[in-house]
């Protein structure tokens, strides 16, 4: 009897928590982290939370508890946003006189995973086997995010060569010669272009202008901070306990969170302020239940909840459902495909999307 009682309370107790957190979650999407940054770890913790609150409902289900109430109440809203996450659906046509145009977000990592890829071998290796990738895509646009070159003197005649068809657009920062930014790739030629520089970070934001069959339109190719973090050292600092370690990830983290709101509204002012439609591409380090997506996708759509399929996640290390990379498109345009190639090329998977403008 004691037992049954112990049972009941401490099983309503943990729903409680749980079902806490998970309200809590909800909330990371309208608070900006810079006025509280804790929030966003509620916003990373949003998909687990989902799962472990379902296996509470089922558990109360099993035995019949009334307590169900809680994780029941506490999980309906996720509903409206787990397919941010993972997408039973597929593809769609275009539509009569719409304009197909396929686009590409990838961070290519500065061309570093060879130490982790046995397939490539050297910087150099690993840039072919990206540019031979994208290539093969056929894409009209390709947002590339940590594009390194070793001469950023010769980065024009760089890219003309390596991606003929297609112009380029960028903007490197220097680092001893060599450079590493964002490039911009079409097969249209640029009527305008520009960048958005943060504050105290290398990171950027490039905007190239087009104008296709008349129809003008605006590409932003954002790469917002990262928590610049070794998932090894990490996993090391663990294991060895090493308190300063853990003192300088924090740092970095916390100094994360509270740069990238502001990036985010600069980039969301600069939009809000052009008069043409904007794709807002690239890699945002900030995952779906988060104030930086939810201010980004305002009069926009998400390439993969309108046409992507399976699990959404971009980002090969830490866990399997971390989505961080992104093609928002006009709410006009409609999205007819998208996929997650999973090559072992960067720490990210581009992003390929087909949209009809």
């Amino acid at each position: 009897m004691a037992r049954n009682w112990f049972l009941g309370l401490s099983s309503r107790v943990l729903m409680l928590i749980v079902a806490g957190l998970l309200a809590l979650s909800y909330l990371t999407i309208a608070i900006n982290p810079a006025q509280a940054w804790f929030v966003t770890v509620l916003g990373l913790l949003f998909v687990p939370l989902s799962f472990v609150n379902f296996l509470l409902i089922l558990w109360a289900v099993k035995r019949r508890s009334k307590a169900i109430v809680i994780p029941l109440l506490a999980f309906l809203p996720a509903l409206m946003f787990l397919g941010r996450y993972v997408q039973l659906g597929g593809n769609e046509s275009a539509g009569a006189g719409a304009l197909p145009i396929k686009v590409i977000s990838y961070n290519v990592g500065n061309f570093s995973m060879q130490d982790k890829n046995a397939e490539v071998n050297g910087k150099s290796q690993c840039a072919d086997s990206v540019f031979a990738y994208l290539l093969a895509q056929d894409a009209d646009i390709i947002c590339l995010q940590e594009f390194h070159v070793d001469n950023i003197a010769e980065v024009k005649s760089y890219l003309r060569k390596r991606f003929k068809g297609y112009k380029a657009e960028y903007f490197l920062n220097h680092q001893g010669g060599q450079g590493s930014g964002n490039v911009t790739l079409s097969r249209f030629p640029a009527k305008g272009k520009g960048v958005i520089n943060f504050e105290e970070s290398a990171n950027l934001a490039l905007y190239t202008d087009y104008e296709v069959e008349r129809r003008r339109f605006r590409v932003y190719n954002c790469h917002f901070q990262s928590y610049g973090i070794s998932f090894n050292g990490l996993v090391r600092a663990f294991a060895e306990r090493d308190e300063q370690a853990f003192a300088e990830t924090s740092r970095k983290v916390k100094r994360s969170i509270l740069l990238r709101p502001k990036q985010v509204n600069q980039v969301f002012d600069h939009v809000e302020s052009c008069q043409m439609e904007s794709f807002v591409c690239g890699d945002f380090n900030d995952n779906p239940m988060s104030y930086t997506y939810q201010r980004l996708i305002r009069g926009r759509k998400d390439s993969f909840v309108e046409a992507g399929k399976g699990v959404g996640a971009t980002f090969s290390l830490l866990w399997p459902m971390l989505r961080i990379d992104y093609v928002l498109f006009p709410d006009r345009c409609k999205g007819m495909s998208h996929r997650i190639d999973r090559i072992p090329f960067s720490d990210h998977y581009p992003v390929v999307s087909e949209i009809a403008i």
